[in-house]
């Protein structure tokens, strides 16, 4: 092979290359601009979605922190004990009741278990 040929060959081969990395280049461009274009808009979407979001969230404090001052006052304390004690006392009676159903049948069969040992003491054992 001629050295002239293999010259024009690779001279051909390179002006092919660069022509090839100039569309490359190009169509590179194009994409990463429409890419950044709808990167740029899916962004922008997360970002006034985290804005709703923040919102929604100092909304929220700030809706926790009135019922924390509400709470807080002496007046909500004493009904919030208040609650509690006749919850309390309303477990206490029942229990008391409860006693006092058992010591009545206690009662009754003491009564009972008396009048056997009495009889039993005329009935001479």
């Amino acid at each position: 092979m001629d050295p002239n040929a293999l010259v024009r060959v690779m001279v051909e081969f390179n002006n092919k290359a660069v022509i090839l990395g100039c569309c490359v280049g190009s169509l590179y461009q194009r994409e990463l601009k429409e890419g950044n274009r709808a990167k740029l808009e899916e962004l922008q979407g997360q970002v006034e979605k985290h804005a709703e979001e923040k919102e929604a969230w100092e909304k929220e404090i700030e809706e926790w922190k009135e019922e924390k001052k509400r709470l807080g006052t002496w007046k909500v304390r004493c009904l919030d004990s208040e609650e509690k004690y006749k919850a309390m006392i309303a477990n206490l009676e029942s229990d008391y009741d409860e006693l006092k159903e058992k010591h009545e049948d206690l009662e009754v069969e003491l009564d009972d278990l008396e009048g056997s040992i009495i009889q039993k003491h005329i009935n001479g054992f």
